[in-house]
């Protein structure tokens, strides 16, 4: 995995304890998120869990997630 700016050492993203929504298809197309040590979440795409890990602060994960329930993003399903 590349170090890049603002990203968390290698080590703890391997460290971490990765889960998927249960609302996941058997498609293969999941997006996993894990806690890391840091207190920041980290998200990858479960068919290259070598590949890309972006990882967030728990503030910006909050924001989202108020954002998706409140239907800010209903119009990337039309």
């Amino acid at each position: 995995m590349q170090q890049m700016e603002g990203s968390v050492d290698a080590g703890v993203v391997e460290a971490a304890r990765w889960r998927k929504s249960g609302h996941s298809g058997g498609n293969g197309n999941c997006v996993e998120v894990a806690r890391l040590s840091t207190g920041d979440v980290a998200m990858r795409n479960s068919r290259f869990p070598g590949g890309p890990v972006l990882v967030y602060t728990r503030e910006e994960v909050a924001a989202f997630l108020a954002g998706v329930k409140d239907g800010e993003f209903d119009f990337t399903l039309s």
